[in-house]
């Protein structure tokens, strides 16, 4: 492909960052960005959608593919989030598995490796993440770590150590990848951050308040779609975007806990969400939200695609004919 219109030293490159859930990935991403792009909970699973977020360096384009914590599961939906994360693989020309220092490292080898199973992949460079909660990390005796677990990932390469608290050596994985970048076109070339739009975010945004606010069982019992989703002009305040959306939960006791005690729980996480959502459109947002039930909402196919979960390879659901 000819640069008609790019300058002729641009470079690009694609990195997935893979790794089991809450590992970090991200954390790392929105420190990559400078921004608060892909939701962060400390629950995990929080992630449940590839994104493409990308990040520009003088002539560099680094296009990171976020994607869901990778996990053994024969539930419907988790087979689906796998698939999201396997998609993510595809087209990467390097992928960065995050191995989480807080935990066991060779159970988080084991269970990437039992997942993706036969799948060919690029090149792997391993990110040992969370060093700043680690004492002493650089004496942690990480290269015979790798030599083990290159007898189950044979594609891995290098491996640095960093965090996405203090960012920690995340200079060097940066500089590190630029000089792996080929020349070519960037893919993203009017400096978009993302290849989701803000209605995807907004819907982002509010499932993560969901998350940040909500007791275990329910967050994984939720999700939100978006109704409605308008922009006006006002000539007092400006650029003003309109969003209606529904919190979908499983039974009927969680409706009443999402919506709390006069309100005040659905209150609060609309209010958090709007902050966030003007944070990113740079205007003024009437956010309005509502609460269904949704039996198994989680196995229904017009659900599971509404909300970007498109069917998997090892699908066992499947569209009926009527």
């Amino acid at each position: 492909m000819l640069l008609t219109d790019q300058h002729p030293h641009n470079k690009s490159i694609v990195c997935s960052v893979l790794g089991v859930p809450n590992v970090g990935k991200s954390s790392l991403i929105n420190y990559f960005l400078g921004t608060d792009l892909s939701i962060v909970t400390p629950k995990p699973q929080t992630t449940r959608n590839r994104i493409h977020c990308i990040l520009t360096i003088d002539r560099t384009e680094i296009v990171f593919v976020d994607t869901p914590g990778i996990h053994n599961s024969n539930k419907e939906f988790n087979k689906r989030l796998n698939q999201q994360a396997k998609e993510g693989i595809d087209g990467s020309d390097i992928n960065l598995l995050l191995i989480d220092l807080t935990k066991t490292l060779s159970d988080q080898f084991i269970a990437f490796s039992k997942t993706i199973k036969d799948k060919e992949l690029a090149k792997t460079w391993v990110v040992f993440t969370k060093s700043d909660i680690i004492p002493n990390p650089e004496e942690l005796p990480l290269s015979m770590v790798m030599d083990k677990a290159r007898e189950i990932i044979p594609s891995l390469e290098k491996f640095f150590v960093i965090s996405s608290k203090n960012g920690n050596n995340i200079h060097l994985l940066t500089g590190e990848i630029c000089d792996a970048a080929t020349p070519g076109p960037h893919h993203y070339p009017r400096g978009e951050i993302s290849n989701k739009n803000q209605r995807f975010f907004a819907t982002e945004y509010v499932r993560e308040q969901v998350f940040l606010h909500l007791r275990d069982e329910i967050p994984y019992e939720a999700a939100v779609v978006i109704d409605e989703y308008s922009e006006k002009k006002s000539e007092i305040l400006g650029l003003v975007s309109y969003i209606s959306a529904t919190i979908l939960v499983n039974k009927p006791s969680q409706r009443g806990i999402v919506v709390g005690s006069k309100g005040s729980m659905i209150r609060d996480i609309g209010t958090k969400a709007r902050a966030k959502i003007e944070a990113m459109t740079g205007g003024k947002v009437n956010l309005n939200l509502h609460v269904k039930v949704a039996p198994n909402w989680f196995k229904n196919n017009m659900i599971l695609e509404e909300v970007g979960l498109h069917r998997a390879v090892d699908s066992s659901r499947v569209w009926r004919k009527r």
